[in-house]
């Protein structure tokens, strides 16, 4: 790194670290403590029923604290990232960081500890002493090879999982890399020839975890500083080097990269030169990782062997092995079963799932995280994106599983399916809410059509619903587009698999020009206009479809305004006996889920207009597996102004009084009144709505609409929808903001039977 582009990063970072708060990590209570109650509870006395129930019985501590869900990130300072020795005090920057990357990628609660102790067997004392608190150990930045001692002494003596990341971290995700690199190359582990730079903790653990993968010990050439590692040598020497000695007469990198298949650099800047890598194998397989500067750059490998398959250190390079990929998830499958150590078995699981992953598609959400890059498994995409979601359900369920299967777990998990939704949920907020919805939308095979079919959101969800669901998606769209964007974006959409809607050349042009002319000859649409619109116009051949029979739904609005989508959508298919009712969105907080309308339709509903609405909501929230508690909101509270939003709540509580619908709503009352069923005691004690509403109708577009907006960007509120009632499920309008899991989500709603929940 220049100078200059250190000056340039270096104020940032120090902000970072500084403001607002100083570190990275704060301790939040999981509990309430707002009264003499709570306190009772928290502590003296209530605190000592569950210390005695951990005396009886010491299991009890992953039900009764934090431990079950607790690790310890320990350091000695002793080999820290690129700094080497610079102590206990100064490396915890980084062991707070590390425990970040926990609890972002597995949700892992983590105290870092700094120990001010070189002596490796003094730090092992230390570290077996702490197993009261925590639930598994990673060590952490100790150089080799106090490392390899530490980690043997912790190992044997402690019933928890023992990780030192640098070490098996590493290696495991150059075993993920390694696996899908010899799958590109055609080559196989028991045949190749590996030369590896660098003899530390990280170097010698990922030629252990190859030699496991199947490489042969003969076919190991292991080098550092001072050349090769051969029988005999006694420069710096320690027993894990000698344990790859090679009885030989050669010396040097030079000489042994001779028609090698592997390097395997954890080494230092320029180690392998272009010389040497023209002396490997055909298509070679360089792994580059030494941090800032590989041993080699790709450029200067792809002028001697263009076909060679690169991995570095880095992320302004593909292939970056990056330890994110398996900690957070070996750790997170561990700790959900009790296990008492992390056993081969569970590391090789951690493996095949990184790979896999990577052979599978990409999710859209690691491409948004990632946009610009070319996420499609091959020689640039050996192993997954930190940033994807995916990794926390497959890493972790396959380590658990392996944990179980070889006798380390205390606690088994009986459903494993179960468990990796319940993963997945904890990343895909949306996940476990639409699991009613998707299960129903299962019953039947609907299509869905998507007006806007060129959208790289609307192939990917596409390619889930071809994946995941019985549904099938009709694309709007020109074919030689959609195919190019589908390449571009790494999906295995094919044409041929696919309907499509070609709006510049379809055999059904003139049967939907003339099917729109006879719905809108009265409304000023001439045959010319007709023939325009349907060549046009996406949202208007999506609804004349929907109309003549060859789909049963239509999703649209990923762009655009959406009265004018809705202005289409209600001229074709009014004559099908359908009004638009009102949007519906879902709003799924960190308390749960939240229902919002009218966000779109009515600007200013009429009484009637607000009870279709209510009725309409009740009918979709139960879609979700959810009792309806709807509240009537707005600035008046039970009666106490007389405005003209105030008359229309008013008018339509007395509508559905009527109706005598069979569900619980209230009103006209404010949003606290709606939400805090203490301030609403005190109003009306009487109140035919019990607890929280969950869902929020509003007497105008604009409130609903903004309170939408002010939860997705103030509460971290994910957004399901909108969804368009009385519109018997055959049409959507999404919004432009919305994502691909979005828009998977929308096709579940639009793919279950109107049986389901009318």
């Amino acid at each position: 790194m220049t100078d200059a582009r250190h000056e340039a990063g270096r104020h940032p970072a120090l902000d970072y670290h500084e403001y607002p708060k100083p570190g990275k990590l704060e301790i939040r209570a999981t509990k309430p403590l707002a009264n003499g109650r709570d306190l009772s509870l928290a502590y003296s006395p209530g605190v000592a029923e569950a210390c005695l129930e951990i005396k009886a019985d010491p299991a009890t501590a992953a039900r009764y604290t934090a431990r079950g869900n607790l690790v310890a990130v320990v350091t000695n300072g002793t080999a820290v990232l690129g700094l080497g020795n610079i102590g206990a005090l100064a490396s915890k920057p980084v062991m707070e960081g590390k425990a970040v990357l926990f609890k972002k990628f597995a949700n892992i609660d983590c105290f870092d500890i700094e120990l001010d102790q070189p002596d490796p067997e003094k730090l092992a004392e230390i570290v077996c002493a702490m197993e009261p608190s925590f639930g598994a150990i990673n060590l952490e930045d100790i150089k080799a090879p106090d490392c390899f001692i530490v980690e043997k002494i912790c190992r044997e003596r402690m019933n928890i999982p023992v990780f030192h990341d640098d070490q098996h971290g590493t290696a495991i995700v150059v075993g993920a890399a390694a696996t899908n690199a010899l799958r590109i190359a055609g080559k196989k582990f028991d045949e190749i020839k590996i030369v590896s730079t660098g003899g530390g903790a990280a170097g010698i653990a990922c030629l252990n975890m190859l030699l496991k993968l199947g490489v042969k010990r003969e076919n190991v050439w292991l080098c550092d500083i001072h050349g090769l590692v051969y029988e005999g040598r006694e420069v710096d020497m320690n027993p894990q080097k000698a344990a790859y000695a090679q009885a030989t007469d050669l010396r040097t990198l030079d000489q042994v990269a001779e028609g090698a298949d592997m390097f395997l650099g954890l080494s230092g800047p320029g180690v392998l030169t272009k010389e040497m890598v023209a002396k490997m194998s055909d298509r070679p397989i360089i792994f580059a990782l030494a941090n800032p500067t590989p041993e080699i750059l790709p450029d200067q490998v792809r002028e001697v062997a263009p076909e060679a398959i690169i991995a570095t250190g880095r992320s302004d390079f593909p292939n970056q092995v990056n330890n994110v990929l398996c900690f957070p998830f070996i750790f997170r499958g561990a700790l959900d079963v009790g296990a008492t150590t992390i056993n081969d078995e569970m590391q090789l699981a951690c493996i095949e799932g990184i790979a896999a992953l990577a052979r599978a598609t990409t999710s859209a959400e690691a491409a948004a995280a990632y946009r610009g890059e070319k996420l499609t498994f091959g020689a640039d995409y050996l192993i997954p994106k930190p940033f994807d979601p995916r990794l926390i359900g497959v890493v972790a369920s396959a380590v658990a599983k392996a944990a179980m299967e070889t006798g380390v777990a205390t606690r088994p998990i009986e459903d494993l399916s179960a468990y990796k939704r319940k993963l997945d949920g904890s990343v895909f907020k949306s996940a476990l809410l639409m699991r009613p919805v998707f299960e129903a939308a299962a019953t039947a095979t609907r299509r869905i059509l998507f007006t806007e079919g060129e959208d790289e959101r609307v192939l990917r969800a596409a390619n889930a619903m071809m994946e995941e669901t019985t549904d099938r998606p009709i694309l709007i769209g020109r074919p030689e587009v959609i195919e190019r964007r589908c390449e571009r974006a790494g999906l295995p959409l094919k044409l041929s698999e696919l309907e499509i809607v070609n709006p510049e050349n379809d055999p059904r042009y003139r049967d939907y020009w003339e099917t729109y002319h006879h719905l809108m000859a009265r409304r000023g649409v001439t045959p010319d206009l007709a023939r325009a619109i349907m060549r046009t116009n996406t949202t208007a051949i999506g609804a004349v479809a929907v109309h003549r029979g060859d789909a049963d739904s239509m999703i649209c609005g990923t762009f655009g305004q959406y009265l004018w989508h809705l202005n289409y959508i209600s001229q074709v298919l009014a004559h099908d006996g359908l009004h638009p009712v009102g949007a519906l969105s879902l709003m799924i907080l960190e308390d749960g889920p939240l229902f919002i309308a009218d966000t779109h339709v009515h600007h200013e509903p009429t009484p009637a207009e607000i009870t279709e609405t209510v009725m309409g909501a009740a009918r979709h929230v139960r879609r979700f597996g959810l009792t309806p508690k709807i509240a009537l909101c707005s600035h008046s509270q039970f009666g106490n102004l007389d405005t003209d939003s105030a008359r229309r709540m008013r008018a339509a509580l007395e509508m559905l009084d009527t109706a005598e619908p069979d569900f619980i709503y209230e009103g006209e009352m404010h949003l606290d009144a709606a939400l805090d069923p203490a301030i609403r005691g005190r109003l009306l004690p009487d109140s035919r709505l019990q607890g929280t509403a969950n869902v929020l109708v509003f007497a105008n577009t604009d409130a609903a609409s903004g309170v939408r907006n002010i939860l997705k960007a103030k509460a971290g509120g994910l957004e399901v929808g909108p969804l368009l009632m009385g519109m018997g499920n055959k049409a959507h309008i999404v919004t432009p903001s919305i994502t691909a899991r979005g828009l998977l989500n929308m096709s579940a709603i639009a793919g279950t039977p109107v049986a389901h929940y009318s």
